[in-house]
């Protein structure tokens, strides 16, 4: 909070679309295990995260900024088990240093406001520079978003005082 125009960059996902949260079981502990919807849900997440922080930077007049960012389809080792994802990074993925555009933009650029996400800007925002996308309906449902945030300081122990 001492730190003017300091921003807040959080990863998500393409993914983040197929995420859902269930509060009665966040941590997949009484359901079968998804992996996929697991990390969809820890995507969508990480968007509900950044719109509640924003929300309060917004509260408070404050010059700092959360923002969010994804990296498309990247060529990384997330898809190393996937099979047919694993064949088809030959062909759809960027590399890691495209990739990291989309993150870097948000934490750098001039023209950034808060609570904005950012994405490559080709085909599906699967690779490109970076631009500003739009996440999902559900990722802007603030109530899910404060939900979240209080579930998260009760299993973290963790307040963060405004």
């Amino acid at each position: 909070m001492k730190t003017k125009n300091s921003r807040v960059v959080n990863v998500s996902s393409m993914a983040h679309t197929m995420g859902d949260l269930d509060f009665d079981d966040l941590n997949w502990e009484k359901r079968k295990y998804k992996k996929w919807q697991a990390y969809g849900d820890s995507k969508i997440a990480n968007l509900y995260f950044t719109a509640y922080l924003q929300s309060e930077f917004n509260k408070m007049d404050s010059s700092i900024i959360a923002t969010a960012a994804h990296p498309g389809w990247t060529a990384t080792d997330l898809q190393r088990h996937t099979g047919l994802a694993s064949f088809l990074n030959k062909f759809l993925s960027q590399s890691i240093q495209m990739g990291a555009l989309p993150t870097l933009y948000p934490a750098l650029g001039d023209d950034v406001k808060g609570g904005e996400y950012f994405g490559p800007s080709g085909f599906r925002e699967m690779k490109g520079y970076p631009k500003r996308v739009d996440s999902n309906e559900l990722s802007k449902d603030m109530q899910i978003a404060k939900q979240l945030w209080e579930v998260s300081e009760k299993l973290t122990g963790v307040q963060y005082k405004f």
